[in-house]
C-alpha cells in the first residue's frame, strides 16, 4: 500500500472528513437562512418603496387630478435610476412614463405583479425583471408603478458566489487539515509499531516515546510504557526465581538423592531403609512447602484474584496464630505475646493471613539468640492496632535484627543474611508474607525495634 492510501485509510483522516461533511451541511444550512432572510428583506423593502411611490403619486392625482399626475410621473422618470411609471387612459393609450408597452394586457388590471421588460445596454436590449404594482383611478386611468429587481438579482449572484467559494476554500482548508493531522497521527502510530516490533524481538528496554503534549497518544504511550515496566519486572523476577530455584533447591534435592543413594549403598535392614524414607519424605515436604510458597507468591504478584474472600477479624486471627505457636516458643524458650482490642474486620482470605503473621512468627522465634540469660529474655510480641483507615499487625522481637540497608532486600525471593545461612529455612516467609500483604491491597515493612526488628503487616479495614 503506498503512503497517500495508507494516510487516506487512517481513523484520523476518516473522522477528518466526517467532521468536514458535518461542518458543510451546517455552513449550508447558516448560508441558507442569511441569503432566505436578506432576500426577504429586499423584496419587503422594494414592495415598502413601491408602496410609498403610489400613495405619494395618488397624492398628487387627488390635488390636481391627471394632469398633474402625467406631469409627476414625467418628472420622475427624466430622474437617473428612476422607477418604472406608466399612466394610461380608461382605453388603455398611454399618457406618461417611462414604460413604452406591456407584453399583458392583464398587468392594468389592479394588483401587484413581476414582468420582463428590455433596457437597451451596449448597443442591445437585454431582459430585466422587475415588480410593479396597479391601481385602477378614477375615470377609469390606470396608474402602474414598479422597481427595477436588478439589484436584488445581483445581491443574489453575489451571495450564492460568496457561498460557493466559502464551501470551497473550507474543503480545500479541511483536506489539508485531515492529511495534516492524520500524517501526524500516522507518525506517531508508526514510531510506536516500531518500537513494539523491536520489543517483541526480545528488547524489553524499548519505550514509546512521549511528547510531552499530555494528548490521548501521550496517555496511551504511559499506560503502555507503565505497563511494559511491569512486564519487564515480572521477566526479571521469573528470570531471578528460576536462578534460585536453580542454586536454592539444588541442595536438599542433593541432599534427597544422596539419602536414597546411601540408603541402596548400606542399608542392611527394615530399620535402616525406614529411616531413609522418613528423611526422604522430610526433605520432599520441605521441597513442597518452597514451591507451594513460590506458587502463592507468583499468583500475588500477577494480580491475581482471591476465592473465599470474607470479613474477617485479625485479631481472631492473630490470636489464633500466637495459640498455635506458643508450643513452640515455649520449648524454644522464647516468651511469646499478644496484646490487641478489636473487633478489627479486613476483606481478606483468613487462610492467606494467618500463613503470613504465622511465617512473622516463625521467623522471629526460629533467628531469636539461643544463649538466653536473666538479663536478656528472647520475647516475640504480636499487636495489633489501628492507623486511621488500615489496621496493622505487628510482629516485634529484641533479636539482633535486620541492618536497614538489607530491609528492603530480604523482601525478596530466597534472599538470606550471612547471620541466618546456618539456620533453617528456604527465605521465603517475608517475600511470601509481602506477597499476600500486595495481594489485599495492603504493605508490609520492616523496622527498627531498639533492639530487634518489627514487621508491620497494614492492610485496609472496611469496618470499625
Amino acid at each position: 500500500m503506498t503512503a497517500l492510501g495508507r494516510l487516506f485509510r487512517t481513523t484520523a483522516f476518516k473522522l477528518a472528513l466526517a467532521f468536514l461533511a458535518i461542518f458543510t451541511v451546517f455552513a449550508g444550512l447558516i448560508l441558507g437562512y442569511v441569503a432566505f432572510n436578506a432576500f426577504r428583506l429586499l423584496d419587503e423593502q422594494v414592495s415598502v418603496t413601491v408602496a410609498e411611490e403610489i400613495d405619494g403619486l395618488l397624492t398628487q392625482f387627488n390635488t390636481g387630478g391627471v394632469i398633474r399626475l402625467v406631469h409627476q410621473i414625467e418628472r420622475r422618470s427624466r430622474q437617473p435610476g428612476s422607477s418604472l411609471y406608466l399612466v394610461t387612459s380608461a382605453a388603455g393609450e398611454t399618457l406618461a412614463g417611462n414604460i413604452s408597452s406591456i407584453d399583458s394586457e392583464g398587468l392594468l388590471e389592479a394588483g401587484t405583479y413581476e414582468l420582463f421588460y428590455r433596457v437597451v445596454e451596449d448597443g442591445a436590449p437585454r431582459p430585466h425583471r422587475a415588480l410593479v404594482e396597479t391601481v385602477i383611478l378614477p375615470g377609469g386611468f390606470r396608474l402602474l408603478v414598479g422597481r427595477d429587481l436588478a439589484e436584488t438579482e445581483r445581491l443574489h449572484n453575489v451571495i450564492f458566489r460568496a457561498a460557493g467559494w466559502s464551501i470551497l476554500l473550507v474543503l480545500v482548508l479541511a483536506v489539508i487539515g485531515g492529511v495534516f493531522v492524520a500524517r501526524r497521527v500516522l507518525g506517531r502510530v508508526d514510531q510506536m509499531t516500531e518500537t513494539t516490533r523491536t520489543i517483541m524481538a526480545g528488547d524489553l528496554s524499548g519505550r514509546l516515546a512521549v511528547t510531552g503534549t499530555n494528548d490521548e497518544m501521550d496517555r496511551l504511550a504511559q499506560s503502555l510504557n507503565a505497563m511494559l515496566e511491569r512486564i519487564g519486572e515480572l521477566m526479571a523476577g521469573l528470570r531471578e526465581v528460576s536462578d534460585n530455584i536453580a542454586h536454592d533447591l539444588k541442595t536438599p534435592l542433593t541432599r534427597l538423592r544422596n539419602s536414597a543413594e546411601e540408603a541402596l549403598r548400606i542399608g542392611e535392614s527394615l530399620t535402616d531403609y525406614r529411616v531413609a524414607l522418613e528423611n526422604t519424605i522430610e526433605e520432599a515436604d520441605g521441597l513442597i512447602k518452597v514451591f507451594n510458597a513460590l506458587l502463592m507468591i507468583a499468583r500475588a504478584e500477577a494480580g491475581g484474584e482471591l476465592e473465599g474472600m470474607n470479613k474477617a477479624d485479625v485479631i481472631d486471627i492473630a490470636r489464633d496464630v500466637v495459640e498455635l505457636y506458643e508450643p513452640f516458643a515455649e520449648e524454644a524458650g522464647v516468651a511469646l505475646q499478644f496484646e490487641g482490642e478489636g473487633p478489627f474486620l479486613v476483606m481478606a482470605s483468613r487462610e492467606l493471613i494467618g500463613q503470613a503473621l504465622a511465617n512473622l512468627i516463625d521467623n522471629a522465634i526460629k533467628y531469636l539468640p539461643e544463649n538466653a540469660d536473666e538479663t536478656h529474655q528472647p520475647a516475640v510480641m504480636v499487636g495489633a492496632r489501628l492507623s486511621k483507615d488500615h489496621v496493622e499487625l505487628v510482629v516485634a522481637d529484641n533479636g539482633p535484627g535486620i541492618p536497614e540497608s538489607d530491609r528492603e532486600r530480604v523482601l525478596e525471593r530466597f534472599v538470606r543474611l550471612e547471620t541466618s545461612r546456618t539456620r533453617p529455612g528456604s527465605g521465603l516467609g517475608l517475600s511470601l508474607a509481602a506477597a499476600v500483604a500486595r495481594l489485599h491491597g495492603g504493605t508490609i515493612r520492616l523496622e527498627d525495634n531498639a533492639p530487634g526488628l518489627r514487621v508491620v503487616l497494614s492492610l485496609p479495614i472496611v469496618a470499625p
